[in-house]
């Protein structure tokens, strides 16, 4: 009406045509523009409109509208004075003016009211600034800036299409929602929002500005069955900082709908979405040797995105204590690590009792390190580090029911450096080793362990060659030195241990010179010649006991010391085929084509020479005759007990036989698209021995063989065995007892055949479960039809049997909240819910045989057996969706019984946990059984039962 009382006063003043054009922009302006497709604009600002008629609507595009909506009509006849306003502080004020634009856009249609009111229908939003409303119903009142909405039903009646409010970082949907743009102020029912791992909802709920909520009814769980959880923690009042934290008034917890009477006077559930510093909460407990305790508390370092540390601390009630360090690093592309240290004073028993109390300190550090291959191909570092005193995992309280870490006898630490020098030959490598023993609390320590090598280099090799490559032009030269420092020694002297007295050290140098050359053309000579030498600051002199009646240690001179030695080697090798075609008899039935054997013969020679001669200087010979006149002789080297040794004493020239067989054949195939496939029948046979021409006895070695057999593709049989070729005989000693040895009479020439066994053995592990198993099906001509229905799977069907993950995580439109736990079942192609087990049983399997040389047969004059087995399995089957069963079992052969077994059976229950696990026997017998959830956020949040005296609570 404003605008036509104006358009008729400028008729009087202007002429009629600018008029007509002046009025017609004003009404554009107040009236809502209209796309092609008949549907408002989506950029609409709040300004009255008394003109504009209801608009008409699809009958069924209509939602049902609640009844507590503000205007439950669609007419023009109500006043707009009648309008409810939800929120007080929002009437409408003449002066006030908004900051920018508010669009709003409705899918279906926008009906356009008298008094400045719309209603939304569809899809629709409305968004002013960073504030965006999204429903798919909407009431808006433009004179109060206020707007209403609310979810609708769907063709069944289910409510869906929930609205969606989101300001900034925080967002929450609802049922209803009221909303004031001027004052950012709202009244919502049924709220819910995502706040860290966990879902907070409450009936009614005050939204202010800066987005606070206060809220009353609130619920707060992990659980995404927001309708009905699991369980949750009921808050009586509470008001929330989004992404921040939420302070409440009294708490309790409700498990299945039922409250349980464990609660607080307050709450407070910090969050934060940024990488921050802060508290670790303890938990408490009792173990049945140290007391009551409080564990794992402490303070969180985030130091920045690359490295954190987190120091921990427990202490007990019966005097024990301990401290903790963990840091993790990681940069992208360049390497990662991380780094652990426990340092644990134990204290048990009474110390008023004599021979009671025992107090006990130990350590453990952990440190693993790895490198990106890409970062710097000139340098690596690399770092496995697990050192531990031998007390610590008898003690720790984290360790008590881990039967691996308890029964491990042997731990081994490296941390190794390699450089390479780009333009040169060169590289390095630097190592840090450690071994330790820990049942006697042995450790061997090598610091450093420093290699320095030269790649192969051919000094008469032409820059630029012209014709054919000359002999002496395949002479190469290579070079590798060695810088070791170690020590063997008990933990506790370790420490105290001197650089110079206690360890070994020395530097070893080796220089390759090679030249192979064809002869013949089908044989290559191989010519060699190798020097190696020692370098030590320090040697051991021996001298007389007549206490002892030996030669013992007797003095230590430091200074510099230089050994060497060297040796030369010849050898020939070539390789020879044979081919067999098999008879008809045996051409299995003509599928058998043709049989080939690779037979790689080498046999070479290597001498080295004498360095006990007294020109060398390395050895020395000592003579002594007793009291009694008996005269005792020994030579020895003052440099052999150092870290390298010293040079080999005696003439060797030994002649040295390897010969290598590989049989292989070609049958008939069907499954191959030449029709022919190669098998291998004997993947490797080889075996070797050497003479020693220069020793006065024993000239031939032990044999040494290794055959491989190859079953399938992915499974190899391997054996390697050692074998005596001489006879064992006997003499009784001075006290009576029966003393073996090896005499120098072949067995071969005795009658006992070529070789005598000493030792065998092999291992191997195999897996078995549901694609293996099919394959083996498939090798006996069953199985077909499962390995057709694994390995090809049926495309994913349209209509109502939709695909079984697409199903499973089908989410609504827009990603609901509150909507999102309708999901379907895992259907087949059929449409038939799926049966599905996953399962698996894995074997390692380890057997040897070897002699055993505390007992001598003297009727047959040989050495008896000892045979050693080992067998280890572990199953995993997971029957349902939500159940696990797992096991780890160990079987001795010598005891003939299973000597550990661990079971752990898991069950899924949504956003809760169960786990139980049981060692049903040997020493480290136990239970445990464990209620928690899922969350990490609640992690406290569980009950713990087992076969120590824990006070059962909830934590």
């Amino acid at each position: 009406m404003r605008i036509t009382n104006l358009c008729l006063q400028l008729s009087r003043m202007l002429p009629i045509v600018l008029v007509g054009l002046l009025c017609a922009t004003l009404f554009a302006a107040e009236r809502p523009a209209v796309s092609m497709a008949g549907l408002p604009s989506h950029r609409e600002a709040f300004i009255s409109d008394t003109t504009d008629s209801p608009q008409s609507t699809a009958k069924d595009s209509l939602p049902a509208i609640p009844a507590n909506s503000p205007d439950t009509t669609l007419i023009d006849s109500i006043p707009a004075d009648t309008l409810a306003v939800a929120v007080q502080d929002s009437v409408f004020d003449d002066e006030f003016e908004l900051e920018d634009i508010v669009e709003y856009e409705a899918q279906d249609s926008i009906v356009l009211l008298g008094q400045n009111r719309a209603y939304l229908f569809g899809k629709s939003y409305v968004s002013y600034q960073q504030s965006r409303l999204e429903a798919n119903f909407m009431y808006l009142n433009t004179d109060s800036s206020t707007v209403y909405t609310h979810y609708v039903l769907d063709s069944v009646g289910y409510p869906t299409a929930f609205p969606q409010f989101k300001d900034g970082e925080q967002s929450f949907e609802a049922k209803s929602f009221t909303y004031n743009f001027r004052t950012e102020k709202g009244i919502i029912n049924g709220v819910i929002t995502q706040q860290g791992e966990g879902y907070l909802t409450a009936e009614k709920t005050k939204k202010m500005k800066d987005n606070i909520m206060f809220m009353q009814g609130g619920r707060y769980t992990t659980c995404d069955h927001h309708d009905h959880p699991h369980f949750y923690i009921n808050l009586s009042k509470a008001k929330v900082h989004p992404e921040k934290d939420i302070v409440t008034g009294p708490v309790n917890l409700v498990i299945a709908d039922m409250p349980l009477p464990i609660g607080l006077p307050f709450g407070y559930f910090p969050f934060s979405s940024k990488y921050s510093s802060g508290i670790l909460m303890p938990t408490y407990g009792e173990d049945s040797r140290y007391g009551f305790y409080l564990r794992n508390g402490g303070y969180y370092f985030a130091f920045s995105d690359y490295v954190d540390l987190a120091l921990r601390g427990e202490i007990f009630s019966l005097g024990s204590w301990g401290l903790s360090a963990q840091s993790q690093y990681k940069k992208r592309y360049k390497f990662s690590g991380s780094f652990e240290a426990n340092y644990l004073v134990s204290k048990s028993g009474d110390k008023f009792v004599p021979g009671d109390y025992n107090k006990t300190t130990s350590f453990n550090v952990r440190w693993t390190h790895s490198q990106d291959p890409k970062a710097n191909p000139l340098q690596t570092l690399s770092a496995n580090v697990n050192f531990a005193t031998g007390s610590y995992f008898q003690n720790s309280i984290n360790t008590t029911y881990n039967v691996d870490a308890r029964t491990a006898t042997t731990r081994s630490s490296a941390v190794s450096y390699s450089r390479k020098f780009p333009g040169t030959p060169f590289s390095i490598t630097g190592s840090m080793d450690i071994s330790q023993n820990m049942r006697d609390s042995t450790v061997s320590l090598t610091l450093p362990n420093l290699s320095i090598s030269m790649s192969t280099r051919y000094p008469f090799r032409r820059r630029t060659r012209v014709g054919p490559e000359r002999w002496y032009e395949k002479l190469s030269v290579g070079y590798s030195g060695q810088l070791r420092n170690t020590i063997l020694t008990k933990e506790k002297d370790l420490l105290n241990s001197n650089l110079v007295r206690d360890w070994k050290n020395g530097m070893r140098h080796t220089v390759p010179v090679s030249l192979t050359v064809p002869v013949l053309d089908y044989i290559n000579l191989t010519l060699g010649f190798n020097y190696n030498e020692w370098w030590y600051t320090k040697g051991i002199r021996r001298a007389w006991n007549e206490e002892k009646k030996a030669f013992l240690p007797s003095d230590t001179t430091y200074k510099f010391h230089r050994l060497y030695d060297y040796s030369l080697s010849a050898g020939l090798s070539t390789t020879l085929y044979g081919m067999f075609k098999p008879w008809k008899p045996f051409s299995l039935g003509g599928n058998l084509i043709m049989i080939r054997h690779r037979f790689t013969p080498s046999i070479s020679f290597s001498y080295t020479p004498d360095f006990t001669k007294p020109r060398y200087g390395f050895w020395e010979y000592l003579e002594q005759t007793d009291q009694s006149g008996m005269l005792h002789t020994l030579l020895y080297s003052p440099f052999s007990e150092q870290v390298f040794g010293a040079p080999s004493q005696g003439n060797a020239g030994a002649i040295n036989f390897a010969f290598d067989n590989n049989l292989e054949a070609k049958i008939k195939s069907k499954s191959d698209s030449t029709g022919i496939k190669k098998i291998s029948l004997i993947d490797q046979f080889s075996w070797s021995t050497s003479y020693n021409m220069f020793a006065d006895s024993i000239r031939w070695s032990n044999i040494t063989a290794s055959l491989a057999l190859r079953f399938s593709k992915d499974f190899t049989l391997r054996l390697s065995g050692l074998f005596d070729p001489y006879l064992t005989k006997y003499y009784y000693g001075a006290d009576g007892k029966v003393v073996p040895y090896k005499s120098n009479d072949l067995r071969i020439a005795n009658g006992k055949g070529l070789a005598r066994l000493i030792s065998t053995g092999t291992s191997f592990s195999y897996t078995l479960n549901k694609e293996s198993l099919t394959k083996l099906l498939g090798l006996f001509g069953g199985g077909d039809k499962d390995k057709k229905k694994y390995n090809n799977p049926p495309p994913p069907s349209s209509g109502n049997n939709e695909d079984a993950e697409a199903t499973e995580n089908a989410q609504p439109e827009g990603g609901s909240l509150l909507t999102r736990n309708r999901q379907g079942g895992v259907v087949d192609e059929d449409g038939y819910f799926k049966f599905d087990i996953p399962w698996s049983l894995s074997f390692d399997y380890s057997w040897n045989i070897a002699m055993d040389y505390n007992r001598y047969n003297l009727t047959k004059m040989e050495y008896d057996y000892r045979t050693m087995q080992n067998l280890s399995f572990r199953g995993h089957i997971q029957p349902t969706p939500n159940w696990t069963l797992s096991f780890n079992a160990n079987y001795s052969f010598d005891i003939k019984k299973i000597t550990s077994l661990t079971c752990n059976i898991t069950r899924d229950m949504h956003c809760w946990a169960i786990s139980a696990s049981f060692i049903p026997i040997g020493a480290y017998k136990s239970y445990s059984f464990v209620i928690s959830v899922k969350s990490s956020l609640l992690q406290d949040l569980k009950w713990q039962e087992n076969n120590r005296p824990v006070a059962n609570t909830w934590y």
